[in-house]
């Protein structure tokens, strides 16, 4: 057996991998599991625990307060419903994208970047899906504000996201390995 030559070597071969497995998926699904508990574990003791409902909003520093939220639409309470339907539907709508972006990761995922980014959206999606199911909508706490404005309330999961959809913007405006070496 012979050793394979410069053209064939791991840097170069195709890393296409399967339509649920990929390179990058261990990174991702262990990224997507931590955001996960991390949200959900928040949000239990947030509600259970602390009991955030009872005690109306909390003003933590001149710019942040504990409230609790339900918001039974999506992003900014747009298309709110309080119908456990439109929860069901839309908790199947972040399972669906969830799954279209491991596809998306397992098969065209080309750095560590993207598979932080996408496991920070997944698990951010799947953990208010959750909330969708649990508490017929999601459950906000935290309330960022400043000379009198008060920007929307949040929770682990939207940060998470945000974060993601950061890292693969970030990710898409750098030239990748592969790239670079096509020019030299």
């Amino acid at each position: 057996m012979s050793p394979p030559d410069a053209a064939t070597t791991d840097a170069t071969a195709p890393r296409a991998g399967g339509w649920l497995w990929g390179e990058y998926a261990p990174l991702a699904g262990g990224v997507a599991l931590i955001t996960l508990i991390l949200d959900q574990a928040n949000k239990l003791w947030m509600i259970l625990v602390y009991a955030i409902e009872d005690r109306g909003r909390v003003a933590v520093t001149p710019f942040l307060d504990f409230v609790y939220v339900l918001n039974t639409g999506v992003s900014y309470s747009m298309f709110d419903s309080e119908s456990y339907s439109w929860q069901l539907g839309l908790a199947a709508f972040a399972v669906i994208a969830s799954l279209a972006m491991w596809i998306w990761l397992c098969r065209a995922g080309e750095s560590r970047l993207m598979a932080w980014g996408l496991g920070l959206i997944i698990g951010g999606a799947i953990g208010n899906a959750i909330d969708r199911l649990w508490l017929g909508g999601v459950a906000d706490f935290y309330s960022l504000h400043a000379f009198g404005f008060y920007w929307y309330v949040f929770n682990i999961a939207d940060v998470a996201i945000v974060a993601g959809v950061v890292a693969l913007l970030y990710d898409s405006f750098i030239p990748s390995r592969k790239d670079a070496a096509k020019t030299s």
